[in-house]
């Protein structure tokens, strides 16, 4: 008498058939193989004890808690890579199998995404940096617009020293920026960056240029000339040393806190992908364009500093 098949246990993780997988469709190699066996089995035993529940409750917070699990061990970062390769690679079986739907892992794989892991700072050090600056002052206001910014929208800092009046809608809280490759894409603002913005654009900016009017830029310098990426690179380095923080903090820093905060917040992948502008290939293949309505509601449920709610 045959025995009835086992059900599928939501809070296994199935490295038999991936394995089974990894020979059969992908011919893979004893020792690739190998390889992959232990990789996984690795993040099944933490997972187990750090994450445990269905496999589509794992998330990027839960990821990111295990890539600190494999800094501490010691790994250079060669292994980590290697060991985040494996995993995408099971994520992808996962969604193959009808287990999960997206491969959350993807975004730890992007080499230039992992070399900045260490460095994402958490929301209460972001809400330190962002009150850092002084807006009793001229320059403190210019600062604080430029740091909600950066974080607001996740750009990159060539991204934000090039925003001009124009683009800014501040009625309704995006900005349109030009990217790499002068792709150019709109992001939501948030309720506490539009409100910098607007005291900064009618309290000093006027005021900062008025010997160089031809300036088209949105952030200045003290000579009233457009703020350069070097220049806003300063800015953060002077609040972050105010507060503390390491020397590694960069407005990349605040890129990637945006998107690492807008994951563990319960963000799409695929839109945040979308807001931080990513134009390879291989990035945009997993995610589809999303309507501007539809990001400023994202952006509003899911960013910290999104709605007025937010401490001051």
């Amino acid at each position: 008498m045959l025995k009835p098949r086992p059900r599928f246990d939501p809070d296994r993780d199935p490295l038999g058939p991936f394995l089974h997988y990894l020979m059969s469709e992908c011919g893979m190699s004893p020792h690739t193989l190998a390889a992959y066996r232990a990789d996984t089995a690795g993040f099944i035993r933490w997972r187990k004890e750090h994450a445990p529940g269905p496999l589509a409750k794992v998330d990027i917070a839960t990821l990111t808690g295990y890539v600190d699990h494999l800094a501490r061990s010691g790994l250079a970062p060669s292994s980590i890579g290697r060991h985040l390769a494996s995993l995408s690679t099971f994520f992808r079986f996962l969604i193959f199998d009808g287990k999960l739907t997206e491969n959350v892992a993807k975004l730890l794989i992007a080499p230039a995404v992992w070399d900045r892991l260490p460095n994402v700072l958490g929301p209460a050090a972001v809400e330190k940096l962002l009150e850092s600056p002084d807006t009793s002052t001229r320059l403190g206001r210019r600062d604080r617009a430029a740091l909600e910014t950066l974080y607001a929208t996740g750009c990159r800092a060539s991204e934000v020293v090039g925003l001009r009046p124009r683009d800014l809608d501040l009625r309704r809280g995006t900005a349109r920026c030009v990217g790499k490759g002068d792709k150019e894409r709109f992001v939501p603002l948030g309720t506490r960056a539009r409100e910098a913005i607007e005291v900064y654009l009618a309290t000093d900016r006027p005021e900062m240029v008025a010997r160089h009017p031809e300036t088209e830029v949105v952030f200045v310098g003290r000579s009233g000339k457009a703020m350069s990426r070097i220049g806003l690179w300063r800015v953060v380095k002077q609040h972050a040393r105010a507060e503390g923080m390491s020397e590694n903090v960069s407005p990349h820093t605040l890129r990637h806190s945006f998107a690492t905060h807008m994951l563990a917040g319960g963000a799409d992948l695929r839109v945040v992908q979308e807001m931080l502008g990513h134009v390879s290939i291989a990035t945009t293949q997993i995610y589809t364009r999303v309507e501007l309505s539809r990001l400023r509601e994202v952006h509003a449920r899911f960013h910290p500093r999104g709605t007025g709610n937010a401490a001051s």
